[in-house]
């Protein structure tokens, strides 16, 4: 097993000096996907006020919490965080 190990490594066809890290290309805030569960906190938020529906109120901040666990851009979503905790 030992011989296996060594014939492979001697054999190996990587080249870490060519390695580069990856770096994340930059999106424009326009062309970010919709985020569906901050959308649908707002609409069981509203009719949890609206409606006085504790389910619906629950829902809301749960989906509120997703929302904010999937934020990609901290900078562009500070103005969705104050809204949803509002």
């Amino acid at each position: 097993m030992s011989s296996h190990n060594h014939n492979s490594t001697s054999n190996d066809p990587r080249q870490p000096s060519a390695a580069k890290p990856f770096v994340a290309p930059q999106v424009s805030p326009q062309d970010l996907p919709i985020d569906y569960s901050g959308f649908v906190a707002v609409i069981f938020g509203i009719s949890g006020v609206m409606f006085r529906y504790k389910l619906s109120s629950w829902l809301a901040i749960i989906f509120c919490a997703q929302s904010l666990a999937n934020m990609r851009n901290i900078e562009n979503d500070l103005k969705q965080i104050s809204m949803a905790m509002m």
